[in-house]
């Protein structure tokens, strides 16, 4: 239960005001029918004695001081699910991105800002402070093992500064810092669809802390940054990996700061898609007619509520039916853009509040767990650690993978040491070269 809020008297400082831009036709927060709805949906209510409606109305009461410094700014994710159901449609993650604007920067979440700070301080714009030079070396020593160890990879390419190439990558930092065998699925994938892609060593790092730290000269200098640099190799579609984040970050900013590119700003899952139908991929759910192993999906609310919407659920769910066999995919409920945020995104992952984050996620664990599914898979990067963390402290039994793992198995791509994530159960299903798996160039 939710404490009670007591008036201690008027503010000199008006946040109500800073803010008013973001109430509905500009009108005041009277438009609020106090209906609940954005509480009753939301995985942080009652965490520091706060929900969603209580917070909106001491805004309109005026009360700045309760408001300033209060920890349940960093442990609301701003996934948009209030606004998502408020029959108002009033903006109270928006409200809570300002309210964290409250906070000295200095004095906000250590990991969220050093993780910010830390992209300022190099050119490749990485959270992990990967410099250009160390992931091109990466880049260039994984391409190499893989050409020289898996039998028909020896013309794979992984580009880099590919002048004219139609899709500019990003990368999220995790990959080539510590795990960068996770890099090669995409790699197929891409080679496999005959896509013209490249990779920059500048401006590549695919995450953006300064989001999350509400620090918008900086989340507008990065995204700008990256956007900069595709336009200079003369790409026309800005394609982020596998991160809702990520995505949402330079979708966001691009609209919200006007850096006016024409670049397409798209979702990977959505070329997935695109290629899938268009017979470029050609996966089979056959190897899995016998092992119905049943899988769910994440809907990341930065790629589904919060920018491309239902549009987008329904791709991912269509490529993960056609890579696992549609009898054998169950849907969370809620789901789509009415599905819960799992506790990964807003910066939470490294905001320090590791016990709200786990009470946060509940809800989450126990939709994936009423689904009976044996693996959910996460097309963003938040949401794979944080559904994998849940895991690991409730005590599921669930693996959490990401969507390009799944591609290339039904490819019959994904080679032996690219199986990190997945169970015992698929880790020899459809190893390359051994009998039964097809072979993808043929034909």
């Amino acid at each position: 239960m939710t404490q009670a809020i007591v008036l201690k008297g008027p503010n000199k400082e008006r946040f109500l005001d800073k803010v008013r831009h973001l109430i509905p036709r500009g009108e005041n927060l009277n438009l609020c029918l106090t209906c609940g709805a954005c509480a009753s949906g939301c995985p942080a209510t009652g965490l520091e004695g706060m929900d969603p409606r209580k917070f909106l109305r001491m805004v309109m009461l005026g009360m700045d001081d309760e408001i300033t410094k209060h920890p349940w700014v960093w442990m609301c994710s701003m996934c948009s699910r209030c606004m998502h159901v408020c029959p108002m449609a009033i903006n109270i993650p928006g409200l809570v991105y300002e309210a964290r604007k409250l906070w000295p920067r200095d004095e906000r979440p250590k990991g969220i800002l050093a993780s910010c700070d830390m992209a300022l301080r190099n050119d490749s714009c990485s959270a992990m402070g990967t410099p250009p030079e160390d992931f091109r070396f990466v880049v260039e020593d994984v391409l190499d093992e893989v050409r020289g160890t898996q039998p028909g990879w020896e013309t794979l390419e992984a580009p880099l500064e590919k002048q004219g190439a139609h899709f500019f990558l990003s990368q999220n930092s995790r990959e080539p810092v510590t795990e960068p065998d996770e890099m090669v699925p995409l790699w197929k994938i891409l080679h496999l669809a005959g896509a013209d892609w490249t990779y920059s060593c500048e401006a590549w790092g695919g995450e953006n802390y300064c989001m999350f730290l509400a620090d918008d000269e900086n989340w507008e200098k990065t995204s700008a940054h990256t956007l900069k640099r595709a336009k200079e190799l003369g790409c026309k579609v800005y394609l982020n990996t596998e991160c809702g984040h990520s995505t949402y970050a330079v979708w966001a900013a691009n609209k919200k700061f006007n850096i006016h590119t024409e670049l397409e700003i798209a979702p990977l899952v959505a070329y997935y898609y695109e290629w899938i139908t268009s017979g470029k991929l050609k996966v089979s759910a056959d190897w899995n007619k016998d092992l119905k192993l049943k899988f769910t999906v994440q809907d990341p609310c930065n790629q589904i509520r919060k920018s491309f919407g239902d549009e987008q659920a329904e791709k991912m769910r269509f490529v993960l039916k056609a890579c696992v066999g549609e009898e054998n995919f169950v849907d969370m409920v809620p789901n789509r853009s009415n599905n819960y945020c799992c506790g990964g995104g807003g910066g939470y992952l490294q905001s320090g509040y590791t016990e709200a984050r786990h009470q946060y996620g509940k809800i989450k664990f126990d939709q994936i767990i009423a689904t009976g599914a044996d693996y959910c898979v996460t097309p963003c990067h938040n949401c794979h650690a944080q559904i994998h963390d849940l895991a690991d402290h409730f005590g599921g039994t669930y693996h959490t993978v990401h969507m390009w793992s799944i591609v290339a198995l039904a490819l019959g791509v994904l080679a032996e040491n690219e199986r990190e994530y997945l169970g015992d159960d698929l880790k020899e299903v459809l190893l390359p070269g051994e009998p039964g798996t097809p072979n993808p160039f043929i034909g």
